[in-house]
């Protein structure tokens, strides 16, 4: 529970909030049930206030003269204590009153919002109710005289109020013993209910470099709020292994090739130094050193521009101005470039280079230097792996918002247990990759890195005695 009460957890927020609406709600039942009492209670204590006026009514009667004039009988009635009334005749004469008040002194008139009326007495609460009627009088005398007067009565209303009173508070009493009983029970269901989040957060943090582990609940995995959490931080996980384990092959490669590099540069110059040499001798020994020196050179270029490449952020086609504009190079005049670089290769080679006419400008998301090393790469390759008198064809076309790039040479071929594994760094499973060719290892593994960065992908199918077809599909810009 110590993470429920730090206030920026989610569980101490879903307890807030919780909390909140059921505080809110108590405070709504409170207000509503005090309008309703009120309203319930008033109306049965105006019915109690209208029976008693008429019970004054029904005290009037004549006078014992002949004026034929009305008087009300206090003798019949029975007042409380607490109330007040008055009677007045049609012309406005007082016929009584009650002893426990000094009255209106007028006749009180008709309110335009109802005959009822709240005032004070006495520093007491008073509800008065304002009715008309008539007595009839000497009804033997021609069918009698009807007679009008106006009678004030009014009751105290501390004991309405006090009733009032006393349903809201219990209600309020209510509502704040459900609160106080419900608030700890919700909060432990919500710190129980988060309980699969947390030891999935547990789970996580287990993971580090030396251990990759990571199994999940299965709460974690059958939880509609959690599933899609567990498959992000198990995909997430996959990829970082993944990374994990090719930077770890990739520096283990990288340290067997230098290493080597490394050891055939020192035999050629301890193979000078064992014995005198001629001169020519000691020149051509410098020489097999410069080779192995520019060979190393180019493996360390090499692995600097792969790292380049892969640490690139990715090209994206987003129109949103607050990202920047991916960059653009033509296709097509690249690969007119392409051609023309290596066509001296080829020659060199016996192999005939050939590409489809020039077509119109194909703008993709590729820096102008990395796709001419895509370019130049694998089409070098297709040159070095042809036979002579062979032929190597580039073949460009356009499908839906993509353009694809073939590539084929007529050669060995590559073996179908080599194939899924040609662009791994510094695979030389196929033994005409091979330093013979110049080759570092890493040319298809840099040309495939600048295809993915820029949201494309490389594809390569081949038969052996048949030759090799590179497949390349680049995202074109609009």
């Amino acid at each position: 529970m110590r993470q429920a009460l730090n206030p920026r957890s989610i569980t101490a927020r879903l307890i807030l909030a919780v909390l909140a609406v059921e505080l809110l709600s108590s405070i709504l039942v409170v207000v509503f049930s005090f309008g309703y009492e009120r309203h319930s209670h008033f109306r049965a204590f105006d019915v109690l206030l209208h029976g008693r006026a008429d019970s004054i009514l029904g005290a009037i009667g004549e006078t014992d003269d002949k004026t034929d004039n009305i008087q009300l009988e206090s003798s019949v009635l029975n007042p409380f204590p607490d109330e007040i009334y008055e009677v007045y005749d049609s012309a406005g004469h007082l016929l009584g009153r009650s002893s426990n008040w000094q009255g209106l002194g007028f006749i009180l008139p008709k309110s335009p919002r109802g005959e009822y009326t709240n005032l004070q007495v006495n520093g007491h609460g008073y509800r008065a109710l304002r009715i008309e009627g008539t007595r009839l009088i000497d009804p033997d005398d021609h069918g009698g005289k009807l007679r009008t007067v106006v009678i004030f009565y009014g009751a105290r209303t501390e004991k309405v109020w006090h009733s009032i009173r006393g349903t809201v508070e219990f209600y309020a009493a209510g509502t704040l013993f459900l609160l106080l009983v419900t608030g700890p029970l919700i909060a432990w269901l919500l710190h129980r209910g988060l309980l699969p989040l947390r030891q999935l957060a547990t789970l996580a943090g287990h993971v580090s470099v030396d251990s990759w582990q990571f199994h999940p609940p299965a709460t974690a995995r059958t939880t509609p709020e959690l599933a899609p959490l567990t498959h992000a931080i198990e995909s997430v996980l996959q990829r970082l292994q993944g990374s994990f384990e090719q930077q770890r092959a990739f520096v283990s490669d990288a340290a067997h090739e230098l290493k080597t590099a490394v050891a055939v540069a020192k035999s050629s110059l301890q193979l000078l130094t064992m014995k005198r040499r001629s001169l020519d001798e000691y020149q051509a020994g410098l020489e097999r050193c410069l080779t192995d020196t520019q060979r190393l050179e180019e493996l360390v270029a090499s692995m600097l521009t792969l790292a380049r490449i892969e640490a690139a952020p990715a090209s994206s086609t987003n129109d949103n101005p607050d990202i920047a504009p991916p960059p653009s190079t033509d296709l097509t005049a690249s690969i007119r470039q392409t051609v023309a670089t290596l066509q001296s290769v080829a020659d060199l080679r016996q192999v005939q280079l050939i590409a489809q006419p020039d077509s119109a400008p194909i703008p993709v998301p590729v820096p102008p230097d990395d796709l001419s090393l895509l370019l130049s790469n694998l089409t070098l390759n297709a040159i070095q792996h042809s036979p002579p008198d062979s032929t190597v064809s580039l073949h460009l076309a356009i499908e839906a918002h993509s353009a694809v790039l073939t590539i084929q040479d007529h050669g060995d071929g590559i073996a179908p247990e080599a194939l899924p594994h040609v662009f791994d760094r510094f695979y030389r499973g196929d033994p005409s990759r091979n330093r013979n060719t110049g080759g570092t290892g890493l040319g298809l593994a840099i040309a495939h890195a600048i295809a993915i960065k820029a949201g494309g992908s490389i594809h390569l199918t081949s038969q052996l005695a048949q030759g090799t077809t590179a497949t390349i599909r680049l995202p074109i810009l609009p």
